[in-house]
């Protein structure tokens, strides 16, 4: 009888190892969430201030894409015209 322990040991040892593995779990799934979010947060932030992320970013392609100044799909009717169908 020695080695042997009570249900409440028991218990205890059982909601320990279940306790670990919760908190393990939970520290993994907020550490991935927090990168991601990080990660989310850098692309918007180059996105929308390139000059403080040493690059031209995406938004120097958007310049000058509108149809009359980019030559695709350009209009064909009055604005007025295209609610009157």
């Amino acid at each position: 009888m020695n080695g042997s322990t009570g249900a409440f040991v028991q218990g205890a040892e059982a909601y320990g190892r279940l306790l670990e593995v919760f908190i393990d779990g939970h520290w993994w799934v907020v550490g991935d969430a927090l990168e991601n979010i990080g990660k989310t947060t850098k692309r918007l932030g180059a996105n929308a201030y390139p000059y403080l992320y040493g690059g031209s970013g995406a938004g120097a392609g958007l310049r000058g894409s509108s149809p009359e100044a980019s030559g695709y799909a350009r209009p064909d009717k009055d604005v007025v015209s295209r609610f009157n169908d």
